[in-house]
């Protein structure tokens, strides 16, 4: 799994930071999390591909959705025919197919726009799921849940061959849960040579929010959280007004959480360099805590990779 963050800038672009943007991919599958304006240009900049399958829309401010008609029409010219899904927040379907159809043109490609709000899965996968969940900024939003299932536990070849399991179709079955039986008459069970299950990973994103209590569900033991932390405590008054966190408060949600690293976004431009912002969050979270600039990329491990 693979982050890259197209956009960290809060409502304003800068000359550093362009507006909300980040590209998750996951076993070759490409999730556009937002796409404020120009977005399809920081795509092209920083190499994250346009092979996109599904757009997942937080709110319809427009820092976080202008860039969708240019997209659109981009992947028109380029003859597209892959269907696309977009999924929004309940009672926003009109808007962003308004939004698709303001350059005066349809796409020629199949556009599906699902709408979700708390607890909908708006993504159904193999092995993993996208939930939205409740946020809480000044129009109608959700954040996503990227969440894996769970995999198989590890096999123990050596406690296999240990206990007369030939090297061979066996193992297989074994680590698949069924029972095998050798030739003593002997009966294996998959408890005795394969350990507990494995946890998969989380990849959660508020968009535009307030603290929540629903995002410290979400982002319960979270591999990563990104989260919005639009102004530090020089400017703490206006976070809750305008329906923003701070770099501090998106680090109080972090622990709560059990987050394991936390990634501040929606910056806001009264802050050129973001290190304030860094430091108040880092003084309270417990894990690995940073402001990533556009084009910042990184990995998502499994929870287990270590082991």
């Amino acid at each position: 799994m693979h982050v890259t963050f197209l956009g960290t800038s809060g409502a304003i672009p800068t000359t550093e930071r362009n507006t909300s943007a980040v590209m998750l991919r996951r076993e070759g599958q490409r999730f556009l999390l937002d796409a404020g304006e120009g977005t399809q240009r920081q795509m092209m900049r920083f190499g994250a591909g346009f092979d996109v399958s599904h757009v997942l829309v937080t709110h319809l401010h427009g820092d976080h959705v202008l860039g969708l008609p240019g997209l659109c029409q981009t992947w028109d010219f380029n003859e597209r025919d892959a269907a696309l899904a977009i999924h929004a927040p309940r009672g926003t379907r009109r808007s962003i197919e308004d939004l698709i159809g303001a350059t005066g043109t349809d796409p020629s490609f199949p556009v599906r726009i699902n709408e979700v709000g708390d607890g909908d899965v708006a993504v159904d996968g193999a092995g993993y799921e996208v939930r939205a969940f409740e946020t809480d900024h000044r129009a109608r939003s959700v954040g996503y849940a990227l969440v894996e299932d769970e995999r198989k536990g590890r096999f123990d070849r050596e406690r296999a061959e240990e206990l007369g399991v030939p090297v061979g179709p066996k193992f297989s079955r074994l680590h698949g849960g069924e029972p095998v039986e050798l030739a003593d008459g002997r009966t294996i069970r998959p408890e005795q040579v394969v350990g507990p299950p494995r946890p998969g990973r989380r990849v959660v994103y508020t968009g535009d929010t307030r603290p929540t209590a629903a995002t410290v569900e979400a982002a319960e033991d979270a591999d990563l959280l990104i989260h919005d932390a639009t102004f530090g405590e020089d400017h703490a008054d206006r976070a809750g007004p305008t329906g923003h966190s701070t770099a501090r408060q998106a680090a109080e949600v972090g622990n709560r959480a059990g987050a394991k690293r936390l990634a501040l976004t929606h910056v806001s431009s009264r802050y050129p360099v973001a290190d304030p912002l860094a430091e108040q969050a880092a003084a309270v979270f417990d894990g690995d805590c940073f402001v990533p600039d556009d084009g910042h990329e990184l990995d998502v491990p499994y929870p287990d990779a270590d082991e």
